[in-house]
């Protein structure tokens, strides 16, 4: 808990019981680094705690703001948070199940930063997101009805 209360404090925050809480929900998400309001807020649940709704969705936006963590809205999808990190990373959103993998490629960031420079700007900042389906998939959902 002690380096959850340092990195509140490093980030300006006040250190509160339902942050602590949610910052470790969030950096103890193996397997799934991208959460949604919702999903914190069940394991919260789950783990007994007395926190609303409401508080995860205003300590997410707070640790967004802080740069404690990245919010993605992905197509189709509602917003998903993942602790920030260093080193830079793109992702493939599966359009079957909702995984998101997150996957770095060399060749595609020089490619981009190649891309800027050609049409005559600096790169700041970017984002990727390859939206995927497992290869031979069906062109039709279980429902029956057709796929995007």
């Amino acid at each position: 808990m002690a380096d959850q209360n340092h990195e509140l404090r490093k980030a300006g925050l006040k250190v509160t019981l339902p942050r602590v809480k949610i910052l470790q929900i969030l950096e103890n998400a193996t397997g799934q680094h991208h959460l949604s309001a919702e999903d914190v807020y069940k394991t919260l649940l789950e783990a007994g705690e007395d926190v609303g709704l409401a508080t995860v969705y205003r300590v997410l936006t707070q640790f967004e703001s802080a740069g404690l963590v990245i919010r993605h809205n992905f197509d189709g999808g509602h917003a998903v948070f993942e602790i920030s990190q260093e080193e830079h990373h793109d992702h493939m959103v599966c359009l079957d199940s909702g995984e998101i993998i997150e996957f770095f490629d060399e060749t595609i960031e020089r490619r981009q930063q190649e891309l800027a420079e050609e049409h005559g700007f600096e790169l700041v900042d970017h984002a990727l997101v390859l939206y995927v389906r497992p290869r031979g998939s069906s062109t039709t959902r279980q429902d029956g009805t057709p796929r995007k």
